[in-house]
């Protein structure tokens, strides 16, 4: 008997980084518009550093437009005050980050895990109930794998493993990398907001690219039969 193909790689999507964030006022009313303009699944707040309440007022204040609008919104780092600012995650970095913050976000909200810097961390994070594996971020001194590493990596992850793999990119080329390499999620951010075009024209760009790696992975793909 024939086995059956498996089915077709779902069209992978923007997860939009936001800028380091102390007063969230100007993004709050800049994101509907950018929202609507591209397929984003998520956001990732970013936040200057504050005190709890500040943490939870500014996440609060974004977490409505970026929900209206069909996204989820993850806080970078602060997982303890998720549930208190209506975000709907946090993204951590690390296996011991992820440990820590497992018994406060799971079941009902959403754990992303970078600071993945072996395939070792990565499988101990899928294997945790990680929602999604986060490849290529800058480390502390602002260090990154090579594009092409973080290809491999996203090839390796999205070929054997079943929780989603995000790549991490720095640029247009690599949103388009990155697509075509397996990530289910690109994760697009500084280069977004410092696009002197603005960065909804940047965002639409990025979706663009997004969408041009996905279609050569697919046409190598049918290619070669897989």
């Amino acid at each position: 008997m024939a086995t059956k193909p498996p089915p077709p790689r779902p069209a992978p999507r923007l997860y939009l980084a936001t800028p380091v964030v102390a007063d969230p006022a100007p993004l709050v009313s800049e994101l509907p518009a950018l929202l609507a303009a591209a397929d984003v699944a998520a956001v990732l707040l970013r936040l200057a550093p504050g005190d709890e309440r500040s943490i939870i007022q500014r996440a609060k204040a974004l977490a409505p437009p970026v929900q209206k609008a069909g996204a989820a919104l993850l806080i970078d780092g602060h997982f303890a005050q998720v549930a208190r600012s209506g975000a709907d995650g946090a993204n951590v970095s690390g296996i011991e980050a992820m440990q820590e913050a497992m018994p406060s976000l799971k079941p009902d909200r959403i754990l992303g895990v970078g600071g993945l810097v072996t395939r070792h961390d990565a499988m101990v994070a899928g294997e945790a109930g990680a929602d999604y594996v986060l490849f290529g971020e800058p480390d502390a001194k602002g260090e990154r794998p090579s594009a092409d590493a973080i290809c491999e990596r996203l090839d390796w992850w999205a070929e054997l493993f079943e929780p989603p793999c995000v790549g991490y990119a720095t640029t247009f080329e690599e949103a388009e990398l990155f697509a075509a390499a397996g990530a289910d999620f690109v994760l697009a951010g500084d280069f977004i907001w410092q696009d002197s075009r603005g960065a909804r024209t940047a965002l639409i760009e990025a979706g663009k690219a997004v969408a041009r790696g996905f279609e050569k992975s697919a046409a190598q793909a049918a290619a070669t039969g897989e």
